[in-house]
């Protein structure tokens, strides 16, 4: 469905130019202006994350009231359906909530506006955001996005259910094997999962990768980033070897499941789920009982796991007005009011500041995320950047090469060698 998606936005796009009006760059003399401003503003997310951000869009309109917002969202599917033909006719949001995945097609084809001018001048403020973070909006030495907050992979796991199938808690330096035994004894003591499908494929066979001292991409993001097929194939013998167990869901088992309320962990199906650093509280408010949020295993200083930007917010090229949208990522990414309300939903903010101010405001299980995030951040130097050109239909060909393999239509072998030919062949267009 993607790769349809991105063939179409390559064939219809077209280069917008010109059609902006000029403002002078200075908040100031945006929150004076009496003239009224309308703005798009585009996200995904689910009911949770909808209900917050129109608060904050409330509290924006109430310190701006001459810029009104009118709020566009749906789910991941239908967001990605909605922007591309929005994009050929020149109709884009003036803010649209990005993905590292889609921020290099989207910047390539001139849809996107440097955020850099924006900054200079101050309407973005920056003092408390590191430029190693801000740098994950980059390409090419432009800022098509500013993060919205931080990720990191993570274990999401209930440690009674654990402990109850007499299977030992994981400590920080656990390993692969030690998660593979863990998952087969808890379905041979409770006949339930050991562990979810480990979806999506791209995000932890990436995290695997670096635990291995790789990488998906190469740096140049004309080639995949390691050379031994082996650990391709060590990956997914490892998940056939849990699904021959009954440890494993099938992929018909995990395509059932559609929104947090359907996860395993949340049915106590299975006691972990892979997962991101974020969804911490919404497996834990639908679960209703205590979750702990772990390192994945083999996990090590300066290697293995990483930052990610969650999101972006990003700037259309078409839009008229940009200082107006720039007040609004301001406000979003810096205002301590405002991240009460959002409260690290989209990641842990980037403002070192707001982080401070709004810390002693959280739950328990809030500042968990603050400080497991915090701690990945510090430990590590990598911050994840966009995908290259051709990214997006690298990952669904991972995907379905994943599937094929767990309904054994291929071996990890045969996968290994579908992958490594066809995501290079695709790669090599960016040399």
């Amino acid at each position: 469905m993607k790769k349809q998606i991105f063939i179409t936005m390559s064939l219809v796009m077209v280069i917008f130019a010109g059609g902006c009006r000029i403002f002078d760059l200075n908040e100031s003399t945006a929150s004076n202006r009496k003239e009224s401003v309308t703005l798009r503003i585009a996200w995904w997310g689910e009911k949770p994350r909808n209900d917050y951000t129109l608060k904050v869009i409330k509290l924006f309109e109430k310190k701006y009231p001459n810029i009104k917002i009118e709020p566009e969202y749906s789910n991941w599917d239908d967001y990605w359906k909605k922007l591309a033909p929005m994009a050929a006719g020149n109709k884009l949001p003036d803010i649209m909530q990005m993905d590292l995945l889609y921020l290099k097609p989207y910047s390539d084809n001139n849809l996107l506006e440097d955020l850099t001018p924006y900054i200079n001048k101050k309407i973005i403020k920056t003092e408390s955001i590191s430029q190693r973070i801000l740098s994950g909006g980059e390409i090419g030495g432009d800022l098509f996005g500013i993060p919205l907050g931080l990720n990191a992979p993570a274990i999401i796991l209930d440690r009674q259910l654990l402990l109850s199938a007499g299977a030992d808690y994981p400590d920080k330096n656990w390993n692969w094997n030690e998660f593979e035994n863990m998952a087969l004894q808890v379905t041979d003591d409770k006949q339930i999962y050991g562990t979810n499908g480990m979806k999506p494929p791209e995000v932890f066979f990436s995290y695997y990768l670096r635990t291995k001292g790789k990488s998906l991409y190469n740096d140049s993001g004309t080639a995949l980033g390691y050379e031994d097929d082996q650990l391709f194939i060590d990956y997914f013998e490892m998940q056939l070897r849990l699904l021959d167990h009954g440890t494993f869901p099938r992929p018909d088992v995990t395509e059932q499941i559609k929104g947090i309320q359907d996860e395993l962990l949340v049915n106590q199906q299975s006691p972990l789920t892979w997962a991101y650093s974020n969804q911490y509280i919404g497996f834990l408010q639908s679960a209703n009982r205590p979750l702990e949020l772990v390192h994945p295993p083999g996990y090590a200083p300066n290697m293995a796991n990483a930052v990610k930007p969650s999101m972006l917010f990003s700037v259309s090229k078409s839009s008229k007005n940009k200082q107006a949208a720039a007040l609004f990522i301001n406000f979003f990414v810096n205002n301590s009011e405002a991240n009460r309300i959002i409260k690290g939903e989209r990641g842990v903010p980037i403002s070192s500041k707001v982080v401070k101010e709004i810390k002693n405001d959280l739950s328990e299980y809030e500042k968990k995320v603050f400080d497991y995030v915090y701690h990945v951040k510090n430990n590590n130097l990598i911050v994840e950047k966009a995908g290259p050109l051709g990214g997006i239909e690298v990952v669904n060909l991972l995907q379905s090469v994943s599937d094929q393999i767990l309904f054994k239509t291929i071996t990890p072998s045969e996968g290994a060698q579908i992958f490594r030919s066809n995501a290079n062949k695709i790669l090599s267009q960016n040399e």
